[in-house]
């Protein structure tokens, strides 16, 4: 016999593939649940946890934690460690990434300027917007009329935005800077 988590796998597997949830009678044939009854037990389970929620019309929609994933032991990337199947943890990555929705926003790296950094061409950087910054956090920055993504260093008072590899010097601003947000996370697809 099924499982809630397996049901749940069904509709996750469901809602990336058609971006929907499907209505209560789609779900039976899904996950094979032949009466009504059972489709909506289940159902009233998955509320209960948040993983399903419903929309002011009454269908379907992903849940707060529907998009939760599990997290494994930690995995050591030196010497081969025993594998463990135990579960520490679920996570939702964008709850994980984006503390504040709104005053949050994601952008395309472009260029290498922050490779020693870890932060490669391609990759997404999780901004949340705000003007200031502390001394060695990652900025976007307004220079000059351009964005820019640099290390914000201050120095008496006065910032200097610094490369994170050496290939690149460091810039000075002047009074056309604005700093747009701070770097809180980062979105790499392999």
């Amino acid at each position: 016999m099924p499982s809630d988590s397996q049901y749940l796998a069904a509709l996750r597997s469901y809602y990336a593939k058609h971006k929907t949830l499907p209505s209560y009678a789609a779900i039976g044939r899904l996950v094979g649940l032949s009466s009504k009854a059972s489709v909506a037990q289940m159902i009233g389970r998955l509320k209960e946890q948040q993983f399903l929620d419903s929309a002011p019309d009454r269908r379907l929609r992903p849940g707060k934690r529907f998009f939760e994933r599990s997290i494994g032991e930690n995995l050591h990337a030196g010497l081969p460690s025993p594998v463990e199947e135990a579960i520490l943890d679920d996570l939702s990555i964008d709850s994980y990434l984006v503390r504040d929705p709104t005053n949050t926003m994601l952008i395309r790296v472009k260029g290498d300027s922050m490779v020693d950094a870890g932060i490669l061409e391609n990759d997404i950087v999780v901004v949340e917007r705000q003007s200031t910054a502390l001394d060695g956090q990652i900025v976007v920055a307004a220079l000059e009329g351009e964005l820019t993504l640099k290390r914000l260093r201050l120095n008496q008072g006065r910032p200097i935005l610094l490369p994170e590899n050496q290939n690149y010097a460091a810039i000075q601003p002047t009074e056309d800077f604005t700093i747009l947000g701070v770097v809180v996370g980062l979105i790499r697809h392999y």
